[in-house]
């Protein structure tokens, strides 16, 4: 059975920053496969193209250039928030502003966008709201485990189950 759209795929892989011979960023081998719908949106559309129409025990070698994956890095995501943003009670928690601290602000709008701080200052907070890996040229390689149909309830919940 080759790949297709509302099909369970258990795949695992290695994945390199840039190129095959790029440093590991992950890996599934020896422990828990990707699993996922093909199809519906959960995977990085690029990475579901160099699956498509392979079927059990392939193997693929595919790079997906930063434009394809997270995005490119974008400077005006990069921001200054003033200090006082961050206080509760007004009064600042020091470590919640710390460089390569993770946070999630909202909008005025109550919209939620997560980042990371780069510095801070006793006036301002520069956060980062790029994905961590905008960017960066993704080199997948790997096998592919199982390819089966999706139930309906696993199309109904939007999510393969164990």
């Amino acid at each position: 059975m080759s790949i297709e759209k509302n099909q369970v795929v258990i795949v695992d892989y290695k994945l390199q920053n840039g190129s095959k011979e790029g440093d590991l960023i992950e890996e599934t081998f020896g422990s828990k496969p990707l699993s996922f719908i093909f199809g519906i949106g959960q995977m990085i559309p690029a990475f579901e193209a160099n699956l498509e129409d392979k079927t059990e025990g392939d193997e693929f070698g595919f790079l997906i250039e930063a434009a394809h994956a997270y995005g490119l890095h974008e400077p005006q995501a990069v921001v200054d928030i003033p200090l006082q943003q961050f206080a509760v009670d007004g009064k600042v928690d020091a470590a919640s502003v710390i460089p390569g601290r993770q946070l999630s602000v909202k909008d005025p709008q109550g919209r939620t966008y997560h980042g990371v701080v780069q510095k801070s200052d006793d006036k301002q907070v520069t956060v980062d709201f790029n994905h961590p890996m905008a960017g960066t040229d993704l080199y997948f390689s790997g096998v592919v485990r199982t390819v089966r149909d999706a139930t309906a309830s696993e199309l109904d919940h939007g999510h393969a189950h164990e």
